[in-house]
């Protein structure tokens, strides 16, 4: 992927230093990649049909890229068999020239639930922590995002969304095929920074709450999603080995827990937006993801614990400022 216009930006908007820094992380990622799918998925990606006069939608409930009109039917099956072999698609869903991606989670649902409650992104420039295969950042796109940066470790993910940028390729976001972890310590100067489903991943929340506060400039917002678990009490769930079937799973808050993470780092206007229990409407297996999905993480007599015997997934949404 060529990043020659996200390294601009970068230097254009205050970050130079981490500019610099990445350009080099980049280069020695692409240089050493040792995934044995990687070839399939990179040709998968490459033998997708070039298509000119593309048009494209970004407010809709799916990521709308093409039409059917705009492709012949041979280019479609073409299309639609090279991104089955970027299976399973986790996050979605996307339209390609009119073929639907039936992604395991609808990704709209959690979209709509935070949209009209954060500050409106027109003009913003906005980092996503964990960004998936990206389809949140192309949704910040279409609400006018200055520029869309996204970071996330999982190479399909990345190639996911290499396939559909390479009919916007010059379209303003990109992604980082690196984890948090590999940020800089240095101040970042971000308009909104979203962290949605990373936090109970962390062995230190403390540390990613001051990491995504490092990440922003002076009145910046925070939108963070994670697994919490219902009490009024400031209590945390800590799992002794996997949660609904998640390996690396270390602290679930209680909201009010999570309000105090958030304010312990200087947080200010910290308020949870939205609490909402994970159904099989949202999350289930599909054409597009055969693998295991919720109903298989639940206990099969009580929908309201997971197969540990922990509370079964309930989703917080957390919006907060920098001073």
């Amino acid at each position: 992927m060529d990043y020659k216009k996200l390294l601009a930006v970068l230097n254009e908007n205050g970050m130079g230093d981490w500019s610099s820094l990445l350009g080099a992380q980049l280069f020695e990622f692409y240089t050493s990649i040792n995934h044995g799918d990687y070839p399939r998925w990179k040709s998968a990606v490459e033998n997708l049909p070039l298509i000119s006069h593309v048009s494209v939608e970004l407010n809709s409930e799916n990521i709308v890229v093409g039409s059917e009109s705009e492709c012949t039917n041979e280019q479609q099956s073409l299309i639609k068999e090279q991104l089955k072999h970027l299976m399973p698609w986790r996050k979605g869903p996307f339209n390609l020239f009119g073929v639907d991606i039936d992604s395991e989670w609808r990704s709209n649902l959690k979209w709509n639930r935070l949209k009209d409650q954060i500050k409106p992104l027109e003009n913003r420039m906005v980092l996503d922590i964990g960004c998936g295969n990206g389809y949140y950042g192309w949704r910040m796109l279409g609400e006018n995002a200055k520029y869309v940066v996204g970071m996330d470790p999982t190479l399909l993910f990345i190639m996911q969304f290499s396939a559909v940028k390479k009919y916007l390729p010059d379209a303003n976001i990109d992604i980082i095929p690196l984890g948090i972890e590999a940020l800089p310590n240095l101040q970042l100067n971000f308009d909104t920074v979203f962290s949605m489903g990373v936090i109970y991943h962390r062995r230190d929340p403390a540390k990613h709450m001051q990491q995504l506060m490092n990440c922003l400039k002076s009145g910046g917002e925070l939108v963070l999603e994670t697994l919490v678990i219902e009490t009024d009490e400031r209590e945390v769930l800590n799992p002794d080995g996997r949660y609904s079937k998640m390996r690396n799973v270390w602290s679930i808050p209680s909201c009010s827990l999570l309000m105090q993470w958030a304010e312990d780092v200087g947080f200010i206007n910290a308020r949870i937006v939205d609490v909402t229990r994970t159904t099989a409407e949202e999350q289930r297996q599909t054409d597009w993801m055969i693998y295991e999905s919720l109903s298989d993480f639940l206990d099969k007599e009580d929908s309201n614990k997971t197969v540990e015997g922990h509370p079964a997934p309930t989703r917080a949404i957390l919006i907060a400022e920098k001073p």
